[in-house]
């Protein structure tokens, strides 16, 4: 197989498509694309950010940290070489990556296996089965963030866990508490039927019965929703970044795609723990207990579960804006 100057359409339609499967806080798809064949521009979209969840955009460039992987692993699986150049205008910030397609080039096992379940990774908000995870598969999500530099810490001792859940339930009692939180979350579940962003009730997840060890997320208050058990020792992990530019950020979330995609290989499922993360102060006290040298970016609740439901993405022609002669110019 070999490429042109310009890439076929049909190949960077599937990539485009992959880079939409990306998570996103309250799967709201921050991002915006610009196709200029052989290049993929990759832009923040701030009319998605969110204004009281993620004042900053870190969570939002995260996500598109995220799409960024699947794009290249998309393109990489598709048997072509890729250049990405993360920020490359200095003066326009939200142009946050630019890729360029060239020839042929044998993607490894390990590539293709990754591109294939970015189709298949769903976030798992379901309990999880009481079944440890080896030791061989949290070394290898490991490994995943450290090929993209990063770092995830596996709270597995009783302590950090602990403290950990704790600082998680008094974020999330901030944020319950908070009415502008509330009405910004309530702006994305609103479970309007056909809806291409936002989580879906059939995405929620159940409520736990109660006496969990963590907290987790409710999204459709109002709403009555069956009660389960979740897991009782659950495993939990944090991914940190050296740095909090928006280059660490965007790093750090290709490396959070990274793990998630690693996860959903071996059958693990995962959901994401984001509350104690999106609080300052609360944030701050994460850091401490990892060492405090380090930026915490996500945490992950990981374990082996029933299959999730995937949440609703928008089309690549509402994402992305490509040359009048391909037809779509928007």
């Amino acid at each position: 197989m070999s490429t042109s100057d310009t890439t076929p359409h049909e190949v960077i339609d599937r990539a485009l498509h992959a880079a939409t499967r990306a998570p996103s806080v309250h799967n709201t798809q921050p991002w915006r694309f610009v196709v200029a064949p052989p290049r993929v521009e990759l832009h923040l979209d701030r009319e998605r950010v969110l204004s009281v969840a993620d004042p900053d955009a870190r969570e939002a460039q995260l996500s598109c940290g995220a799409a960024l992987l699947n794009l290249t692993l998309a393109l990489r699986a598709a048997d072509h070489a890729v250049v990405t150049d993360l920020l490359p205008d200095p003066t326009r910030p939200d142009h946050l990556a630019t890729v360029r397609i060239g020839g042929y080039r044998m993607p490894s096992p390990e590539i293709r296996s990754l591109a294939t379940a970015i189709h298949r990774r769903a976030t798992n908000r379901r309990p999880f089965h009481d079944r440890p995870v080896p030791a061989a598969l949290r070394q290898a999500l490991v490994h995943a963030a450290e090929q993209e530099g990063a770092q995830l810490t596996m709270l597995d001792t009783p302590r950090a866990l602990e403290t950990f859940a704790d600082l998680l339930r008094r974020a999330d009692h901030l944020q319950e508490e908070d009415p502008a939180f509330q009405a910004e979350l309530r702006m994305w579940t609103t479970g309007v039927p056909g809806r291409p962003d936002g989580v879906p009730r059939s995405a929620g997840g159940p409520r736990p019965i109660g006496g969990e060890l963590l907290k987790l997320r409710h999204y459709h208050h109002g709403v009555t929703t069956p009660r389960r058990e979740f897991e009782q020792e659950p495993l939990v992990a944090v991914l940190t970044s050296a740095g909090d530019t928006i280059r660490d950020r965007l790093r750090a979330g290709q490396a959070m795609q990274r793990v998630l995609l690693s996860a959903t290989t071996t059958g693990l499922g995962v959901s994401f723990l984001s509350q104690p993360i999106e609080v300052p102060y609360i944030r701050a006290a994460v850091r401490t207990l990892l060492g405090g040298r380090r930026h915490p970016q996500t945490a992950l609740r990981i374990g082996y579960g029933d299959p999730a439901a995937p949440t609703p993405r928008r089309s690549v022609s509402a994402v992305a804006t490509f040359p009048t002669s391909h037809g779509v110019t928007s």
